[in-house]
């Protein structure tokens, strides 16, 4: 596990510390990196992990779990974030359970072209992502009515939406921290 600030351990961890530590252990029972890098101040942390359950793994989320996985690909590629990218794309393969269409996805996304695997209402969240991520300030009510022609409901775009937007986030904290995957159990599930 490593990043550029100072990472408190389990061992050297307070009280409370420790319990947030524990809320935040993956399925294999580690803290990933992009959760330890908040113990200096471990509130941060528990908004973390509070917002990035509730935005990937709600209950409430209507569109496919391994196309939310796509969109945070995609948005951690465009924004040049290995950390995300590696362990969210291991969830896309792993849900998918089809590395020929897997490769080709990730080819596309590397190349800014999800036309080349998607096309309709997935198209359209993949590139109102792309949008959101790279030119947010020039947003126009127009993207949002391309969504509704697609076929998507406001439900479906919120959800986008909000992975867009944790992705930003979460790369952003990422990036800045120098925080790799070193130590890190790659990929939300066990093999």
């Amino acid at each position: 596990m490593t990043a550029w600030i100072e990472m408190i351990s389990d061992e050297d961890a307070s009280p409370r510390l420790k319990q947030l530590l524990d809320q935040a252990r993956t399925p294999h029972g580690t803290v990933d990196t992009v959760m330890r890098v908040h113990s200096l101040r471990p509130e941060t942390m528990h908004g973390h992990v509070a917002l990035y359950r509730s935005v990937l793994h709600s209950d409430d989320n209507k569109l496919p779990f391994w196309f939310l996985e796509v969109v945070a690909s995609y948005t951690s590629i465009l924004n040049d974030c290995t950390y995300s990218l590696t362990h969210h794309f291991m969830n896309v393969r792993n849900l998918l359970k089809d590395q020929p269409r897997s490769d080709r996805i990730f080819t596309a996304l590397k190349a800014h072209r999800p036309e080349d695997e998607f096309d309709g209402k997935e198209l359209a969240l993949l590139r109102y992502a792309a949008k959101l991520t790279v030119s947010v300030g020039k947003m126009v009510k127009s993207d949002f009515e391309a969504l509704k022609i697609a076929g998507c409901d406001d439900g479906e775009i919120l959800e986008v939406n909000q992975v867009c937007a944790y992705f930003n986030y979460s790369n952003r904290l990422l990036n800045g921290l120098g925080a790799t995957t070193e130590g890190d159990v790659v990929g939300y599930y066990k093999a």
